[in-house]
């Protein structure tokens, strides 16, 4: 352990990369742990059209279960890098002042939604339909959502386009 531990989040919309980057810069890194915010059961908003509609204030997510495995792995100082992969960049208060850096993963929306497919494969045309129909509903509402408030707040923004191995590389090139 070299010193300080360095909190690195990374966030992007569903689909925009977050884990495989997130995942791939631990093995890069010496020393670093993960954090994947979709592992965590958080209380938050229910409804997340009616919370976009009403401001999306991202401080409606309560997130301390996360914070206190970070707050445990900063108390004790065994690692030299805390990767989260967690979509709110320093929007959420209560996660805000363990971050020193943010990076956006600035992935075109049809990329994030094919990979989302992809990623889950469905086995019906109707399983299909149903999901584009959800996304014209609500999900691409969600992904404006997103880069409107997550992206500007990040301290980096990193173009989702290229492969994870050069995202990978430009993050390790702004620490």
């Amino acid at each position: 352990m070299g010193g300080k531990t360095t909190v690195i989040s990374i966030s992007a919309v569903s689909g925009g990369g977050k884990t495989t980057v997130t995942k791939e810069l631990a093995n890069r890194l010496n020393n670093a742990k993960t954090f994947h915010f979709d592992d965590y059961n958080l209380e938050g908003p229910s409804d997340i059209c009616a919370w976009m509609e009403k401001g999306a204030n991202y401080n409606e997510w309560n997130v301390s279960p996360i914070m206190i495995d970070i707050e445990s792995l900063l108390n004790d100082a065994v690692v030299d890098y805390i990767i989260l992969d967690y979509p709110f960049s320093y929007l959420n208060n209560q996660m805000k002042d363990v971050i020193d850096i943010s990076f956006y993963i600035d992935t075109p929306l049809d990329i994030a939604m094919a990979r989302r497919f992809i990623r889950n494969p469905l086995h019906t045309i109707d399983e299909v339909l149903f999901e584009c129909e959800v996304y014209l509903q609500a999900g691409r509402e969600a992904y404006l959502e997103m880069e409107k408030s997550v992206k500007p707040n990040a301290d980096y923004v990193i173009d989702g386009e290229m492969t994870v191995e050069h995202i990978v590389e430009a993050i390790m090139n702004k620490l």
